[in-house]
């Protein structure tokens, strides 16, 4: 007697702020496409980035416009991960980014959702998958453009970098105001996220996922779920073994873990 096994379902994650429209999403998806399985629907740009690490979801239907992160800054995000997922932008404005980005990497369907157009995207996910599956020597039909055709997009079009503001940690009866350019690594656990900076240490409340709006990308990595660190103090990743990687920092004796998800953003030249 031979068993069999169960296929893997494809994970897919929605992210607007808006219900009725999330919601909408849902439903079109459970209709064009029942065997799909929805990980998360996030509520915002912030959570939508959370809960794609802890899902790793093969889909993300981001909506454009969403307040902390947009959908462009997730999928910014995204695309510097070892294993992105296709991107589908949802959007009740169509713009002149729409056009480019239906030539490129990713889709866009406009609300609300039709679907018609909602099944046209879904042929093309479907394409990207299965060719994402076959070797390389495989000599199927290209399908549509892949994630590197995506980082190309995103970085030609015009970032709004965050204001950079003080880091204001309570110490005894002082508010201690700790400038960006100071810091050298957030550390996060249950309850706090600890500042690590030129000055010392200093515990906060917010969480790291909302940090990630208020800094810069460009100078402050995520490169674990529970660690933010600042590009300028890193002095070198090193690859203890297949899996594991860590990066060591200028002056300090800390190693700070890159997880899986984040090894890509180090890469020989």
């Amino acid at each position: 007697m031979t068993s069999s096994t169960a296929p893997t379902p494809i994970t897919a994650l929605l992210a607007d702020d808006e219900e009725a429209p999330r919601e909408q999403l849902r439903a079109a998806l459970a209709r064009l496409w029942p065997e799909l399985h929805i990980v998360a629907a996030s509520t915002n740009g912030v959570e939508a980035w959370d809960d794609c690490l802890a899902h790793e979801p093969a889909i993300a239907f981001l909506d454009i416009r969403m307040p902390g992160l947009t959908g462009l800054d997730v999928a910014r995000r995204l695309s510097a991960l070892a294993a992105p997922p296709l991107i589908v932008f949802v959007t009740a404005y169509n713009d002149h980014a729409l056009a480019a980005f239906d030539a490129g990497a990713v889709d866009y369907v406009l609300k609300p959702v039709d679907d018609e157009r909602l099944a046209q995207t879904l042929t093309r996910l479907k394409a990207q998958l299965q060719a994402r599956n076959q070797p390389a020597t495989s000599q199927a039909t290209p399908a549509a453009p892949d994630m590197a055709a995506l980082q190309r997009l995103l970085a030609s079009l015009p970032q709004a970098k965050p204001t950079p503001r003080p880091i204001q940690a309570s110490v005894g009866r002082e508010v201690q105001l700790i400038q960006p350019d100071d810091i050298v690594f957030f550390e996060a656990d249950q309850r706090y996220t600890r500042v690590v900076h030129h000055g010392g240490d200093a515990l906060i409340r917010t969480p790291l996922r909302e940090l990630l709006a208020q800094l810069d990308p460009d100078q402050f990595w995520q490169i674990h779920r529970s660690v933010l660190v600042n590009s300028r103090c890193i002095a070198k990743a090193v690859r203890v073994d297949e899996g594991t990687m860590v990066v060591t920092l200028r002056g300090r004796d800390e190693r700070l873990p890159v997880s899986r998800q984040f090894q890509a953003l180090f890469k020989g030249q």
